[in-house]
């Protein structure tokens, strides 16, 4: 059975990719802050690098090494520039971008001597890329940088076969909309041309796509969901 690290794993994004996960007879091993619903929960602070090696430390040794990780944990802290407090541009990095860069440092010595293809899921963003929405600039900046880490870690890891991509998606149905001011919010909403916003079983099925043997040949790609919102 392939082991799965889902980082996030109690939110609204997060449960549904562990969900979808276990469909794929995957043993999800979840971390959050809080209690997950996964086969291994782990509650733990993603900003803390030493309790992340830590929590990958048990997870060799009570399953031996680590199959697939998704990188979901996140948040969206709203200040506008330039009136960003020094500890809330802290804490964005640290909870979208450190969180990420950790958990794939502990992660990949752990998948250097699994079978088969490995791969890496990282969760970003469209706000690293449109800029006609609301999204502010350290948000930005920090899913930019895990995009920038997926094409590095694939290029240093395609001989090592693990495949590492990320998923762009744009307004997905998650608590983070609670983030949003109603008149925010429904401005968002009317831009995607369906109507309405993605769903997290949506983006999870990607996440299984990319997980399972059709993933094998996709590395280093940043996958943008956005019901073609952005074509120019």
């Amino acid at each position: 059975m392939r082991i799965a690290v889902v980082t996030g794993a109690a939110g609204g994004l997060g449960s549904a990719i562990a969900e979808q996960l276990r469909s794929d007879d995957c043993h999800v091993v979840g971390m959050d802050l809080k209690t997950s619903d996964t086969d291994t929960p782990i509650e733990i602070d993603l900003t803390d690098a030493a309790a992340i090696a830590d929590a990958f430390a048990r997870i060799a040794r009570d399953h031996g090494g680590v199959d697939i990780l998704v990188n979901n944990a996140g948040t969206c802290f709203m200040s506008d520039f330039p009136d960003i407090p020094v500890a809330e541009f802290e804490a964005q990095m640290q909870v979208n971008f450190h969180s990420m860069f950790h958990c794939c440092q502990a992660a990949i010595p752990l998948m250097l001597a699994r079978p088969g293809v490995k791969k890496i899921v990282n969760i970003s963003s469209n706000g690293a890329y449109n800029f006609d929405v609301f999204d502010p600039p350290h948000y930005r900046a920090s899913k930019a940088a895990m995009d920038t880490m997926t094409k590095d870690l694939a290029r240093r890891y395609a001989a090592d076969k693990i495949a590492v991509n990320s998923i762009a998606p744009a307004m997905t149905e998650t608590p983070l909309f609670g983030v949003l001011d109603d008149a925010t919010l429904e401005r968002a909403i009317s831009a995607m041309p369906h109507g309405e916003p993605m769903q997290p079983a949506q983006i999870a099925g990607w996440v299984s796509h990319l997980a399972g043997p059709l993933g094998d040949v996709c590395s280093g790609n940043v996958i943008i969901l956005n019901q073609g919102r952005d074509v120019r």
